[in-house]
């Protein structure tokens, strides 16, 4: 059942009050961190949440912290398979001979206490029998027997092998973050804390469409001058890795009234909408002219490549509104866009709370040229040289409408906006595919 948190009375900063704030604010000369942070400070995120089961939860973003309600491991319980046995012993470094006095598995207890000279037989995860801190694996042991057993001399120490109760997660402590996106091993998490739902915002619907009159779907004839429209299918790829609900709205020619109703329809329905091709210059372009019409926009030129046109705001129809992102329409430039603006946008929305995308510094194999005063996004493959060192080489040509160019690609090389040409065997940081495109 999904119900929505009012959120608390404030007055909500137009995206131009926003942009007004960033220094040497220019629109046909925006940074990537430019936009990147007026993005984020204009976005609010949505207030519906819902209860699920933890096996629905996957991808679901957390609502509330999870508070621990039991220490979890619930007892000091053993590591190894070995025996347990009082730290004082064994204090001394010296070879001792212990008198096994019963075994212990796990889910099962000892009963009474362990004595100086005597230790348990204990399985992995069986509580610590009472009087004892420590366990020798078995395989440390010598003359192994069914009533005693030899510990060599400097095998362990007071203390090994124990795992204390509460070491994982103590009772009252957050075990998992209001805003935290879950993973398989969080519903696992959840799982050995007895909790069988949890509360998650709801699902961001994204609604998104193609424009241009070139632009055919899949299945449909191919006509002269037309190209199959791939953009909506790798978004919709993409859309599906956040665990957004897609609302594919199909392509919309170069008609006023057309473009203006999808709009409409889209922003009626959806929390966010994409679109891609139609916000750069052109003589059939009404697109940019429908957005400013129906809410607070920017049109931005950005520094960087591919991806420089970008527009983004907010419209409003029929009482409802949504967040609006139009994206080039070159397939690589919709792709680097959605990665570096648009995700981290929709987890925002979405009221996770968005980890920079990891980098990794490594060297290149060949020289990539690059132009100074702006940030560029190629097309890498990371793969070992001859040496076994980890090296990346760009995928071929980088033209923005080579798609192929995406698809061979395991990693996007990010050159900073400052930097020049690189040379062969200078580090770049790189950003790599899995789990993102």
């Amino acid at each position: 059942m999904t119900h929505t948190v009012p959120p608390a009375p404030t007055s909500t900063p137009s995206l131009n009050d926003i942009v007004s704030c960033i220094s040497g604010y220019d629109p046909n000369a925006m940074t990537v961190t430019q936009a990147q942070a007026a993005i984020r400070e204009f976005i609010q995120p949505i207030a519906a949440i819902e209860k699920v089961a933890i096996r629905s939860a996957l991808s679901r973003v957390l609502a509330q912290d999870i508070i621990s309600r039991i220490d979890v491991p619930a007892h000091d319980n053993s590591a190894m398979d070995g025996y347990a046995l009082r730290g004082t012993d064994v204090a001394a470094g010296a070879a001792v001979t212990l008198k096994v006095v019963g075994s212990v598995h796990a889910g099962a207890r000892f009963d009474g206490e362990v004595q100086p000279g005597q230790c348990v037989r204990i399985m992995t995860g069986a509580p610590m029998p009472a009087g004892c801190d420590t366990v020798i694996p078995q395989e440390l042991t010598t003359d192994a027997g069914e009533h005693a057993v030899t510990l060599p001399a400097g095998r362990v120490r007071p203390g090994d092998n124990r795992r204390l109760r509460g070491e994982d997660l103590a009772m009252g402590s957050v075990a998992l973050p209001r805003g935290r996106r879950l993973r398989p091993s969080d519903i696992g998490l959840l799982a050995s804390l007895g909790i069988p739902e949890v509360a998650v915002q709801r699902r961001l619907r994204v609604a998104f469409f193609s424009t241009g009159d070139e632009l055919r779907s899949v299945g449909e004839a191919l006509d002269p001058g037309c190209v199959y429209d791939s953009n909506r299918y790798t978004l919709h790829g993409m859309l599906t890795r956040l665990g957004c609900d897609v609302i594919d709205m199909g392509v919309v020619g170069d008609d006023p009234a057309a473009l203006e109703a999808a709009f409409r329809s889209a922003c009626e329905e959806a929390d966010a909408v994409i679109t891609s091709g139609g916000v750069s210059v052109g003589a059939a372009d009404y697109t940019k002219q429908i957005m400013a019409s129906l809410g607070d926009m920017m049109f931005w030129k950005i520094a960087m490549r591919p991806g420089r046109p970008l527009a983004f705001g907010r419209i409003r129809s029929k009482g409802r509104d949504a967040y609006l992102f139009g994206l080039p329409g070159n397939p690589v430039a919709v792709t680097v866009s959605f990665s570096f603006f648009v995700r981290d946008a929709l987890l925002h929305l979405a009221g996770a709370e968005p980890k920079p995308l990891p980098r990794v510094r490594v060297k290149t194999a060949a020289t990539i040229r690059k132009k100074a005063g702006r940030t560029e996004y190629q097309r890498g493959i990371l793969a070992p040289d001859d040496t076994g060192a980890w090296t990346v080489r760009l995928t071929g040509t980088q033209g923005s409408g080579i798609l192929r160019s995406m698809s061979d690609a395991n990693c996007i090389i990010e050159l900073e906006h400052e930097r020049g040409d690189v040379a062969a065997g200078e580090e770049v940081s790189i950003v790599i595919f899995d789990g993102l495109i």
